[in-house]
């Protein structure tokens, strides 16, 4: 089994980094393996709504000057995702968004790639506008059906320099916490899928107000 994560930081090895580090530690303990992928230094453009990713049924975003159809694949052939990020004005980085609203689309409209795959979002914060974070982040993973891993706390941690969040000890057992969580339920999919037989998919049903 396999955990990519995607740092949605401008910096390599900032908090966001060791915030997921920590994480991905407990995975590592239970043979699972992880990747992390650095997105936040990249530049990413947003979603320019052109429809050709539903229209040709690729798996492929129609722009392809960046590593996002790359990074499509590898959520494809995970079997979780966590998504991290620091905090900038209270929600998440414009980097990080770009991608995310360009991979989540892609992912739902070619047959929900991401369906049913463990994920969890993690926050680094220097004070306050985790949480909200935390939400915006969310917001991606429950409209892909995906199975959210959670902890005994919102997952935020916080520092403010590089490395400061493994001064936080609740902080830290968070990340923890989150990882075991993730681990088990990773493996309860893997051997549940042929007990039980997944629910069947539909076809998402739009519905307009204005006449």
């Amino acid at each position: 089994m396999k955990m990519v994560a995607f740092n949605g930081s401008p910096n390599r090895e900032g908090n966001t980094y060791h915030a997921i580090k920590l994480v991905a530690a407990e995975l590592e303990k239970e043979g699972i393996e992880t990747e992390i992928v650095h997105v936040g230094n990249k530049t990413i453009r947003g979603c320019i709504a052109c429809m050709q990713c539903a229209k040709h049924q690729n798996e492929q975003c129609a722009l392809k000057d960046d590593e996002v159809n790359e990074w499509v694949q590898k959520m494809k052939s995970a079997d979780a995702i966590i998504l991290g990020s620091p905090v900038h004005y209270a929600g998440i980085g414009g980097t990080l968004k770009s991608f995310l609203d360009r991979a989540f689309f892609v992912g739902g409209v070619n047959g929900g790639l991401f369906r049913h795959k463990v994920a969890a979002s993690v926050v680094a914060v220097r004070r306050s506008g985790g949480v909200t974070t935390t939400d915006q982040l969310n917001h991606f993973i429950n409209y892909s059906e995906m199975l959210v891993a959670t902890s005994n706390y919102w997952n935020v941690i916080h520092g403010r320099a590089p490395g400061e969040v493994l001064q936080d000890g609740e902080g830290m057992q968070i990340m923890r916490v989150l990882g075991k969580n993730m681990a088990w339920m990773m493996k309860l999919v893997q051997h549940g899928k042929e007990a039980v037989p997944a629910p069947e998919k539909e076809d998402k049903v739009y519905t307009h107000f204005i006449r």
